[in-house]
Order: C-alpha cells, then structure tokens, then sequence
C-alpha cells in the first residue's frame, strides 16, 4: 500500500504543482499506460479513463499531510491545485525510489491542458482498436467536446513522442 502512496507523491514532486482533478487523473493514467508502475485500476468515465482508487490515495495523502489540495472558485465551478508539502518532500526522501524517465513525461503532460490530455488518454483507452474506430468512439463518447480528425491526430503524435520520452529512460 505504501509503495503506491509513495509512486503518487514521486509524481507530484516531479511534476512540480498541477492544476485540476482531470489533469491529475489524465498523467497517472497515461503513465500507466506508458508501463511505469501505478497500480489504480482505471474504467471510462464522463471525462475519459478514472480511478476512483487515485482520488482516494490523493485524499489520504491530503489528509496525512503529504499533499496539499488548494480548492479555488474558477466561474462556475470548483479548480483544485495539488503539490506535495514540505512534510511529503520528507516522507518521499525516506524511500528510494527509480522511475527514471517518469519525471520527463510528466513534466511534459503537465504543460499540456486538461481537454488535450482527455482526449490522448481517451485515445490510449482504445488503443487496442483501429484508429478508424477510435475516431468513431470519440466522435461518439465525446461529442460534446467537438475534438477533430486534426486534434485526434495530434494526440496520436503525442503519444508517440512519450512512448520515445519513456523508452529513453529505460
């Protein structure tokens, strides 16, 4: 249990502070799915791959202290922004930890928005089908994020260019 808390705050340190729920949700996702070693069980939800058991670990980290969880009123809705606390730095230094390459791919998802990185990890959901029929799923599944044949593309290249950010780090 404690390894996958410690992978979560290893994340957050090397993303530096990321901002909303989503987005958080979308890189561990998409670092699963590039084969470095989170455990969550994902399934498709309104926005794409979710794990109810990553919103869990995030809570328990936020309330041992190792997490901070800024909650700020953006609109009409809640924004979080979550970074790990002086407490969390501590903890993580008490365990080595080697996933090298994690932190380059990280830091590239966080500089990307949360609509993009719901489309690629929604992309990398149905990976497994024809690109034809991914298209269709999300021109389906989606509809209301109005994604194009060109930003489905795009999320196809960029997923391309993490799977060469993760291999170098291997």
């Amino acid at each position: 249990m404690l390894e996958d808390h410690v992978k979560l705050i290893g994340a957050l340190a090397a993303s530096g502070e990321v901002i909303g729920r989503k987005k958080l949700q979308k890189m561990i996702y998409i670092a699963k799915k590039l084969s470095f070693p989170f455990q969550e069980k994902f399934h498709f939800h309104f926005y794409g791959p979710y794990s109810e058991e990553l919103t869990l670990k995030i809570e328990e980290l936020t309330n041992l202290g190792f997490v901070q969880e800024v909650k700020e009123k953006k609109g009409g809705y809640m924004q979080y922004r979550y970074s790990i606390t002086k407490d969390g730095n501590e903890f993580l230094q008490m365990y080595e930890q080697s996933m090298a390459g994690l932190k380059d791919c990280l830091v590239n998802m966080n500089q990307q928005n949360a609509r993009f990185l719901e489309l690629t990890s929604t992309v990398m959901y149905f990976y497994h089908l024809p690109k034809e029929e991914v298209k269709e799923k999300i021109f389906t599944l989606k509809a209301k994020q109005r994604y194009t044949e060109d930003e489905i593309e795009q999320a196809y290249r960029y997923i391309e260019e993490l799977q060469e950010l993760a291999k170098r780090a291997i």
